[in-house]
């Protein structure tokens, strides 16, 4: 007997779909990630391509292609991301993480409040990252930036950095803030503050929390030109977001 399944759409793969929400049928439940892959490739084959490259998230975390599916789960389809973004409506302007770390907002952000959150008097070096929109990238001018995100995903996934930084450099701490919506020319979409007893480790856990993120967080980034637009996708090899380094 088929069963409906409520998915959730992002960015390239929800405008080539025409909708960021899906009632779904498929034959029966359970079935694999990859089936219910290779079911959406069927049924809508001009995104095959873009459903080829997404990956299934299962309540929230990355799933495996043999991982089952059941009645009552939470699904999305989560295409490549870039680093950044939620969409827009009736949602309100933050949400944070259960200990306050981590921040997905609309609002402006703030560099003091996200340093603030990792200030330890036994910590000797706090470095934050502050990416910010630039205008040219190669001969194409950037009017807007409009970042989009799977919020509790995204909060989950920054958390998990957090604590992975926490047990490679023991004792660092970090805070993520990301800004969605629409980010204009020179102003900051992401800040990430980082604190450690060393310099060394800070360095190491700074640079490790942006790359995992433009790895594994689900946010998106849509360049706005003058003359068009395109969602980002990772700039360099394959996609994998469940290879943590």
């Amino acid at each position: 007997m088929s069963t409906t399944i409520p998915l959730l759409l992002f960015a390239g793969l929800a405008d080539r779909i025409g909708t960021g929400s899906l009632a779904f049928n498929v034959p029966g439940l359970p079935l694999t990630a990859g089936e219910l892959k290779s079911l959406l490739s069927e049924a809508y084959p001009h995104a095959k391509s873009q459903i080829a490259t997404a990956f299934v998230a299962v309540n929230q975390e990355y799933a495996l292609s043999d991982q089952l599916i059941q009645i009552g789960d939470e699904v999305a389809l989560i295409p490549p991301v870039s680093g950044g973004d939620g969409t827009e409506g009736d949602a309100p302007d933050s949400k944070s993480s259960t200990d306050g770390n981590c921040l997905i907002t609309y609002d402006k952000l703030s560099v003091e409040e996200a340093v603030a959150k990792v200030h330890d008097a036994n910590h000797g070096a706090t470095l934050s990252f502050i990416g910010t929109t630039r205008e040219l990238t190669g001969e194409m001018r950037t009017v807007t930036l409009e970042y989009e995100a799977y919020i509790p995903m995204a909060l989950k996934e920054m958390q998990q950095i957090c604590a992975d930084i926490l047990s490679q450099w023991p004792g660092t701490q970090c805070a993520i803030s990301h800004r969605i919506g629409t980010v204009g020319i020179g102003e900051t979409s992401v800040v990430i503050a980082v604190s450690s007893p060393h310099r060394a480790s800070c360095y190491d856990a700074s640079r490790y929390a942006i790359e995992q993120l433009k790895r594994s967080v689900p946010i998106w980034k849509k360049e706005i030109w003058d003359d068009g637009s395109e969602w980002k996708g990772p700039q360099t090899g394959p996609w994998d977001p469940m290879i943590r380094q």
